[in-house]
């Protein structure tokens, strides 16, 4: 038997499929079902006023959208932050402008990477000489 603690609460806890307690889960279950019960009495409501109106975080909320759980296409209002700027989006864990800016970053490193490549084998191969080369037939 696989014994831990509740990442969540504390409490140990036998560990079979999920990395919660029963206590938290049927916790997490109850929070669950008040945001999908708000939400079909006001789907025009933002990610705040949700978080709000049920007392759920809106890091769990955004959970339950990234899971698959709340959808957001019932929900015009509902965006949750992006995780390096905060700017509200729909899907993924990056806006538009973060993954644009990633994307540039890997693509300047692949260069950078080319260009010592390039520079490491010309230094070394037989296109420049050392010092030691000068002196080396005397």
């Amino acid at each position: 038997m696989n014994v831990e603690n509740c990442p969540r609460c504390g409490k140990i806890f036998a560990k079979y499929f999920r990395d919660l307690c029963p206590a938290c889960l049927r916790e997490i279950e109850a929070e669950y079902e008040l945001c999908v019960k708000y939400l079909r009495e006001n789907k025009e409501a933002t990610i705040q006023e949700l978080s709000e109106a049920t007392g759920v975080t809106m890091r769990q909320i955004t959970r339950f959208v990234r899971e698959g759980r709340i959808s957001m296409k019932n929900a015009p209002n509902l965006t949750y932050p992006c995780e390096i700027c905060g700017v509200p989006i729909r899907e993924g864990h990056m806006c538009d402008s973060c993954r644009g800016r990633l994307a540039r970053d890997i693509s300047n490193l692949a260069e950078d990477e080319k260009l010592k490549d390039r520079n490491a084998k010309g230094h070394n191969g037989n296109h420049a000489y050392s010092v030691v080369d000068k002196y080396r037939d005397r």
